[in-house]
């Protein structure tokens, strides 16, 4: 393994921890579902960003920052018309990235590729994700107090709604330092699944807050394994995937074994 290699394995590995730690707050939440659509939202910009020949992020940033926004927007609002917006940007995001995006493309754009990194781009990488998680740090003490009471965190003078908005935008910070990794496709998986897994192997709050992040990172290696080592492919992404979904359906299988006992 080379050193571009091993800096791109390196910003994974740190991609998969801090995502497994912003996961638990999107889950206690209830914003999977809308992280989930938010990662899609990169692809037109990819694909456009393929096409004229520019720097894929540059051109992923741009439409991911900007339906956030929107996203953000429509959460405000409550009702089935929301609900069916918010289905219908991932639609039309999808739509509009596989539409743009040239065909030799396509694959890397929605599943990612193993990274090859210069020292710069790994830095550069490595300050987007430091920046997510002292930006949830911060932000910490407020998630919980509006997860756990509103009405008290708007009388203490939180502002609910721009605390939301600070942590969609630290979501797609995240999101945009996995995307050369993970693609389009599955860029929020490691946000969702190791979260979903260890919510359901403790009720402990501190607990929680360590196991998500272990089983990101070793879905990641496991993943990363088997497919260089196994499958012998050059996008890693979908194995990942496979294996975290299979941590989370040993983690059903445990504690319903458990509960029966």
């Amino acid at each position: 393994m080379d050193n571009s290699q091993s800096y791109g394995l390196a910003l994974a590995l740190v991609f998969a921890l801090t995502a497994g730690f912003v996961g638990c707050f999107a889950l206690m939440r209830r914003m999977l579902l809308a992280s989930d659509v938010i990662s899609h939202l990169a692809l037109p910009g990819l694909g456009i960003a393929f096409l004229l020949k520019v720097n894929p992020l540059a051109g992923g940033a741009a439409t991911l920052f900007l339906g956030t926004i929107l996203i953000w927007k429509l959460q405000g609002r409550a009702g089935l018309a929301t609900e069916a917006a918010i289905g219908v940007v991932f639609a039309a995001a999808l739509a509009v990235g596989a539409a743009v995006t040239p065909r030799e493309d396509l694959v890397e754009a929605l599943f990612g590729a193993l990274p090859k990194l210069s020292l710069g781009g790994f830095l550069l990488g490595l300050a987007a994700v430091a920046s997510v998680i002292v930006g949830i740090l911060w932000l910490k003490d407020r998630l919980i107090l509006t997860l756990f009471s509103p009405d008290l965190a708007a009388v203490t003078g939180v502002k609910v709604s721009r605390l939301e908005l600070c942590f969609l935008l630290l979501f797609s910070l995240l999101i945009l330092a996995g995307l050369r990794f993970m693609g389009a496709l599955l860029a929020s998986a490691l946000i969702i699944i190791p979260a979903s897994t260890a919510r359901q192997l403790t009720g402990n709050m501190a607990s929680f807050l360590w196991i998500s992040p272990l089983v990101s990172l070793l879905s990641v290696l496991v993943g990363y394994g088997v497919a260089i080592a196994v499958l012998k492919t050059s996008t890693v992404a979908p194995t990942i995937v496979v294996v975290s979904a299979a941590a989370f359906g040993a983690s059903l299988v445990g504690k319903r074994t458990s509960g029966s006992n």
